[in-house]
């Protein structure tokens, strides 16, 4: 391998994602990056999903892929991504960590018109994600939304929208827009009967009209990311006026502004040669390892 394998960021059902550093600044590869892996015997949805990003890579809104790679480790053969890191973990992760644990409309509507924008690409090269959720949307440099995980992608009509319009909702409300616990009485009122997820009561008119629209049951009448772009939830002036007004002083001990960066984590376009060196050591080459702040998976 032309990269060291560091720290294990977290673990799928088949995979597991690392912090990898290539083992020389020449081999072209970013200064940090995630590799997710997984045995040789259960690696082909990984390797699906590495054939799609590299079709998608063309996208600013979709996790960048630098290639593939075999290893044998502790006696397995494993078959290895190499991903763009993304320092701010997930949206899921900064929900979890905001203060009400929700977030500001302001900040709903843009994170929403970024994945529109991947969504909106993926769906016109032919894709459908399929498992669009908070868990799945990670935060890059300078609060920059990407869509991860296309281990479930597959080709076929667009049904990503209804999943997106459950993320907002979440966002806004802190909690899931389906509240039930039973999986099968989830599935008969999605697919049986005519009830819609709860759409927040306190959310604009525009917000409300928005999500209505993600929420309609026949997919041939519900509208497209391409449609849902020019809606005014996503393109009012008046929303472009808050993100550029908006403070960026943290509102609890878990809210930094996007500019804040930690000691242990790092853009992956952005690092200096000592920062270079200095990750070495985070990821245990040549010194302890050391926990960071986020992460993407």
């Amino acid at each position: 391998m032309n990269w060291v394998r560091g720290e294990k960021l977290g673990r799928g059902s088949f995979a597991t994602v690392n912090l990898a550093v290539p083992k020389s600044q020449s081999s072209g590869l970013p200064p940090l990056m995630a590799v997710k892996s997984c045995g040789i015997s259960s690696s082909s949805s990984l390797m699906s999903e590495k054939l799609i990003l590299e079709e998608l890579k063309d996208c600013p809104e979709i996790i960048r892929c630098f290639g593939e790679s075999f290893s044998y480790e502790n006696g397995e053969k494993l078959y290895n991504v190499l991903l763009e890191y993304a320092s701010g973990g997930s949206l899921a992760d900064k929900l979890k960590n905001s203060c009400d644990r929700r977030l500001p409309e302001f900040e709903v509507r843009q994170y929403t018109k970024a994945l529109l924008k991947g969504l909106r690409y993926i769906h016109n090269s032919g894709y459908v994600h399929c498992d669009i959720k908070l868990q799945n949307i990670l935060l890059c440099r300078n609060g920059v939304v990407k869509i991860a995980d296309f281990g479930l992608a597959k080709r076929g009509p667009a049904a990503d929208i209804w999943a997106l319009g459950c993320v907002a909702a979440e966002m806004l409300t802190g909690s899931p827009a389906w509240r039930c616990s039973d999986v099968a009485s989830l599935l008969m009122k999605i697919g049986v009967g005519d009830e819609l997820p709860e759409i927040p009561k306190n959310l604009s008119s525009d917000g409300k009209d928005f999500l209505g629209k993600c929420f309609v049951k026949d997919p041939s009448k519900r509208w497209t990311a391409e449609m849902l772009l020019n809606h005014p939830f996503i393109c009012d002036q008046d929303f472009e006026d808050e993100i550029n007004t908006a403070s960026t002083s943290p509102r609890c001990p878990f809210d930094f502004p996007d500019n804040w960066e930690s000691s242990v984590t790092c853009s992956i376009t952005s690092l200096t040669l000592p920062e270079y060196s200095r990750n070495l050591r985070y990821l245990g080459v040549g010194g302890p390892l050391r926990r960071r702040s986020g992460f993407g998976s």
